[in-house]
């Protein structure tokens, strides 16, 4: 199975093919959705696909991605707020990286899904190539994100989460300083206990390792732009929206995507 982010890469490789042809794509498309919708009946979804895709194209065209460094300790809820959002977003408005891992795979993880599973032989020899963004080391395994992957995606537009930790975030921010950093907090200690228990999957070594990782891990908390406290799944993801919305409004990117209009305005 293939993952929604390595279709966005097939989709950037070929991104300056599509930018010569976008204004033909862009007719073609639209009139092929509003016949599928006519003959469906449904006028509101054919307005909505055809601006989606005009959205879509002047954001190919104009504007660059924002990449999302995303924190916390194991068990504070971030993996499932990401996904939670991601559920929200159009597939060309946001993805989320996936990363190479040493690791075995968990139950229900898909390779090219959830994480590139690959062996210490494997990982070495990407790290001598240069081909990672950051790469740490957790628990005995390592991690690592596609350099690649990211700069691809980002340049047509889409934004992308980065779910790593402290020691990948801080690679990451000397390499792109244009980069948004969120930490997730957890309620409490006892909160953040009882839900690594409840996944039913660690020893109780296991888990006292990671409850002494998640202090470390949360000393660092004050080295990133936003902060949130998971005591309310939903607030929590509320507020992680309201970041997402807060950013894509900065100057920057508005006038990359109304840099027409504005001139338009100002002009005598």
């Amino acid at each position: 199975m293939r993952s929604a982010f390595q279709d966005l890469r097939l989709f950037a490789a070929t991104a300056g093919e599509f930018r010569k042809t976008a204004g033909k794509m862009k007719e073609t498309a639209a009139k092929s959705v509003t016949m599928t919708a006519s003959r469906r009946g449904d006028v509101y979804n054919r307005l909505v696909c055809r601006t989606s895709f005009d959205n879509h194209i002047q954001k190919t065209l104009m504007a660059q991605g924002t990449l999302y460094i995303v924190s916390a300790p194991s068990g504070a809820g971030k993996s499932s707020l990401i996904q939670a959002l991601l559920k929200t977003q159009p597939l060309y408005d946001t993805q989320v990286s996936v990363s190479h891992t040493t690791r075995a795979p968990r139950p229900g993880e898909v390779h090219g899904e959830h994480y590139f599973f690959v062996n210490h032989d494997e990982f070495r020899s990407m790290i001598g190539e240069n081909a990672f963004l950051e790469h740490a080391e957790v628990f005995g395994n390592y991690y690592g994100t596609s350099r690649k992957a990211i700069e691809q995606v980002l340049a047509t537009g889409v934004d992308v989460f980065l779910d790593i930790d402290w020691q990948g975030a801080q690679q990451i921010r000397k390499s792109m300083p244009g980069a948004r950093s969120i930490f997730i907090l957890p309620p409490s200690k006892d909160e953040l206990d009882r839900r690594l228990r409840g996944r039913g999957q660690d020893s109780e070594e296991v888990i006292a390792k990671r409850m002494a990782q998640a202090v470390a891990e949360m000393s660092h908390y004050a080295e990133y732009d936003y902060l949130i406290v998971n005591d309310d799944f939903d607030t929590a993801l509320s507020d992680l929206k309201n970041i997402i919305r807060a950013e894509r409004l900065r100057m920057s990117r508005q006038k990359q995507r109304h840099g027409a209009l504005i001139t338009k305005l100002l002009a005598d």
